[in-house]
């Protein structure tokens, strides 16, 4: 039984209302009063406030039986909106979801600039833009959740982003100064572990997601929690050394992980193989469809060097669900059973190895799942995954 504050135990009692409601779709007071052990007087002051605040919505459910038609409670997903914002080299991407992770819009900036004072005052720009677009409910825009593909310390604090050329610097604090509402910031890999946690995995609470788009990053989901570790900068598992004085790496070292089994290598390694200036994902396809020898040459070595390193992860951490965001993964015939094939020490021990079926925007998806939770103050999220309701809304630059 919970003990304490009156303040304090409405509070927790609030959460756990609210988890039960998102995480069942639409559930009946007496039923929630069954799954929290809560007295039914105490849904019914909570439930009231919730309706009150335009946070719940009641449902009377069609049914044949006799007896009166069961009033059922959900998430008012209409109350407002989150931004997720997925900042990389090149490009930044927004995504707009109501209050159950629905895509409502989104777009990607392409930019030319790394200069953090450009990028800055786009950013500001934007986001004032989507605020005032997205006003027209009770609560607007409830909450925004930066990406950065880097080190982000405990306190949010961007301590370095290798692609942009970024140390040290304030980008939450700056933001906020600006735009006047509370802005988070989070590693792009914890993001996207996240969503898989949220949208997909809810049956696990040991989960680590790899991306591998431009480097290699490692989120952590552990007992429903991310790890961080000491700073904040737990995760960088793609500046593990697995080649000594090999490729040198942005981070100072040489022989990096990333710069052998990162999606960017391996499609700069084929660019110059085909003395072309980029590579497409489509143009790997058709190599691979046409049994390119040396394009296939290419893709075992990406899918040996990826297996070193998910073997030392396995011995490492004992994951309960290991999953791979990699688009030259789907494209690459039995690419997972090929590296489960290569894990064959008898140390490692690991449940389910499978290729994110969310994808590259698994990310943004976290941000704005990460949002919710926030704004609706829950310990665990769990929310349907409707991938296919996003519009795009182009942003030229």
């Amino acid at each position: 039984m919970i003990t304490g504050d009156a303040s304090y135990i409405k509070k927790i009692n609030r959460s756990l209302i609210i988890r039960e409601i998102v995480k069942e779709g639409m559930i009946s007071r007496a039923d929630l009063s069954k799954l929290t052990a809560l007295t039914r007087a105490t849904i019914s002051v909570q439930v009231s406030d919730l309706l009150e605040e335009e946070l719940v919505v009641e449902k009377q459910l069609e049914h044949n039986s006799v007896g009166r038609r069961p009033i059922m409670l959900s998430i008012n997903a209409k109350a407002g909106y989150t931004l997720g914002i997925d900042l990389d080299a090149g490009h930044i991407s927004f995504l707009v979801t109501d209050l159950l992770g629905n895509s409502l819009s989104s777009a990607t900036i392409h930019v030319e600039s790394n200069s953090y004072n450009e990028i800055l005052s786009l950013l500001t720009q934007q986001i004032a833009e989507y605020i005032t677009k997205y006003s027209d409910n009770r609560y607007g825009i409830v909450g925004i959740v930066i990406a950065v593909h880097g080190l982000v310390s405990s306190n949010e604090e961007i301590h370095y982003i290798p692609r942009l050329g970024w140390s040290s610097v304030s980008l939450k604090t700056d933001l906020e100064k600006a735009v006047g509402i509370q802005i988070h910031i989070e590693n792009n890999a914890n993001l996207s572990s996240f969503a898989e946690s949220v949208f997909w995995h809810h049956e696990t609470d040991s989960l680590l997601s790899l991306t591998l788009y431009s480097g290699i990053g490692l989120g952590m989901i552990i007992n429903n929690k991310f790890y961080r570790g000491h700073d904040g900068f737990a995760g960088e598992i793609g500046h593990m050394i697995v080649a000594p004085d090999g490729r040198p790496c942005e981070c100072g070292n040489k022989g990096c992980w990333e710069k052998y089994a990162s999606e960017a290598s391996v499609l700069s390694t084929l660019a110059k193989q085909k003395k072309l200036p980029h590579v497409t994902y489509e143009q790997v396809r058709d190599w691979i469809n046409s049994e390119d020898e040396e394009v296939l040459e290419t893709m075992e070595q990406f899918i040996n060097y990826l297996s070193i390193g998910i073997n030392n992860i396995i011995n490492i951490f004992n994951p309960e669900t290991i999953l791979v965001d990699s688009e030259l993964l789907r494209i690459y015939p039995d690419s997972i059973d090929k590296i489960k094939q290569k894990l064959t020490s008898k140390t490692s021990h690991y449940k389910n190895l499978l290729i994110s079926s969310i994808g590259e925007k698994s990310t943004i998806l976290g941000a704005c799942a990460l949002a919710i939770q926030y704004f609706l103050d829950v310990p665990v999220l769990n929310l349907s995954h409707n991938f296919e309701k996003s519009s795009t809304e182009p942003t030229k630059k």
